[in-house]
């Protein structure tokens, strides 16, 4: 069985989402923070041996006073993150398990994943060496001025929005960082293309969102309660046929 590390980056801005109490991953939804319901979705399979959180320096002592005994109980490792996305995620390369044969990247603010999608993700992985969720772009696209006018419409066609979980072989991944030279990728299948790697695109979810502002919160919560339920087998089980609220 192929073994999987996991990075949760937690360390933006969340400039816009406009909290004076909270940044976004760390805003409770159904009851608990939004980082926990991403990390719990890994944590107990046989395939990942590690979680590791990514959080921002100056979040450490109230992340450590709120969430501490989750961490400790749980088995999460928490890093502290850099200035920008990648600055976070070379931050944790640095604490991956050399045993591990794959790095999974996926964002603290996308609470909304199902076990069905994990195994996807990680089988095209395993199969590419490189895979990501995206969503073909259905909209159509306008390319606009800085007075908010538009100068063009843009194609659609293979056109994709990309999605995370991301996952890639754990040497590819390393490979792509020691050659970022300071280029700040918007996510990881940036940084793999730059060094001409093929990455293969898994069709996504539009439940798969990620929370940036209070409409995507309130999106959230009832994007949750429309997840891929789990199917429990069993003789007599009464939810064998899968139909359990998650």
């Amino acid at each position: 069985m192929a073994k999987f590390s996991v990075i949760i980056p937690a360390a933006g801005r969340s400039s816009r989402f406009k909290d004076k109490h909270y940044k976004k991953p760390f805003v409770p939804l159904a009851g608990k923070a939004v980082w926990l319901h991403s990390a719990e979705k890994f944590l107990g399979r046989d395939d990942v041996i590690q979680v590791i959180l990514v959080i921002s320096p100056e979040d450490r002592d109230d992340f450590k006073f709120k969430f501490s005994s989750n961490v400790a109980i749980l088995g999460i490792e928490v890093v502290d993150g850099g200035r920008e996305r990648c600055d976070s995620v070379e931050a944790a390369l640095a604490r991956v398990k050399p045993e591990a044969d794959f790095i999974c990247v996926h964002d603290a603010a996308r609470p909304c994943i199902a076990d069905a999608w994990i195994d996807k993700i990680f089988q095209a992985a395993d199969k590419t060496g490189a895979a990501i969720f995206a969503l073909p772009v259905a909209g159509t696209l306008k390319r606009v001025d800085s007075q908010q006018r538009i100068e063009e419409t843009v194609s659609r066609d293979n056109l994709w929005e990309a999605q995370t979980p991301q996952v890639f072989r754990r040497q590819l991944l390393l490979d792509a960082y020691a050659k970022r030279d300071g280029f700040q990728a918007t996510d990881e299948a940036q940084v793999v293309e730059r060094i001409g790697q093929p990455v293969s695109v898994v069709a996504g979810s539009p439940l798969n969102l990620k929370i940036a502002t209070k409409e995507d919160q309130r999106l959230a919560e009832q994007a949750m309660k429309a997840l891929p339920k789990p199917k429990l087998s069993g003789p007599g089980h009464p939810f064998a046929d899968g139909d359990l609220w998650r």
